[in-house]
């Protein structure tokens, strides 16, 4: 399946945690459409729903209630071995912790996922430390990086296996200004040049001007955007 030539479709997403007997509704009825090579902002506030809606659209919860459709295909049906496979081939992650292996130089954590799933390398390692402008800096540790650098290198290992789509996650909650700059460049390259489509949650209103979508959230629904 080619998810990155297709729509990415959410409709009535609920979600709802039990704690202490307590039910918790993180989303209460969340529809959106994400076009192809595109990216898209959801915006707002700390507990609105951002990062729970980003880990159901990318296949690493389920919702309670609603679909998500990648084209024809209805990913929260899938079982769990299926969703694995597809997180593995067609999904790439960036967190706003790094989580980059303290052990490991830039150049080794890019190239760690391929050796996992024992995929071919190639060029493709250093392929990526150039997209994010880091050639350079590939046989640094991580402890030797800035904040930027290091989250570049996450970037960088999580479009190692050539993904359709990439969550990311207030991906520079932690970074100043300038770096947020280069960073959030970064991500409009990934839709512009390598042609994938980019899912973005933040809080940061210096990024919106990158998108070519956002959404609004609040309390578990989207109160304003394209929807």
């Amino acid at each position: 399946m080619d998810e990155n030539s297709i729509n990415i479709i959410v409709r009535d997403v609920k979600r709802a945690y039990r704690s202490g007997g307590t039910e918790f509704w993180a989303l209460k009825g969340v529809s959106l459409d994400i076009p192809p090579k595109t990216l898209t902002i959801l915006r707002g506030r700390s507990g609105s729903g951002k990062t729970t809606l980003i880990n159901i659209i990318g296949a690493l919860e389920e919702p309670t209630e609603g679909s998500v459709m990648y084209g024809d295909r209805d990913i929260t049906r899938l079982g769990e071995p299926e969703r694995d496979a597809l997180r593995r081939s067609s999904v790439g992650f960036v967190f706003q912790s790094v989580a980059l292996i303290p052990t490991m130089n830039a150049y080794e954590n890019v190239e760690f996922p391929l050796r996992v799933a024992r995929a071919a390398r190639g060029t493709r390692v250093d392929e990526c430390l150039r997209l994010v402008g880091l050639s350079a800096r590939s046989k640094h540790m991580p402890q030797e990086l800035s904040g930027g650098e290091q989250q570049r290198v996450a970037i960088a290992r999580a479009i190692a296996h050539k993904p359709d789509i990439v969550f990311a996650d207030e991906p520079t909650a932690e970074l100043d200004t300038q770096t947020a700059v280069q960073v959030a460049k970064i991500f409009r390259d990934l839709v512009d040049k390598e042609e994938m489509t980019v899912v973005m949650a933040t809080h940061d209103i210096s990024l919106l001007d990158i998108a070519d979508q956002v959404y609004y959230m609040e309390d578990g629904r989207i109160v304003e955007g394209d929807a």
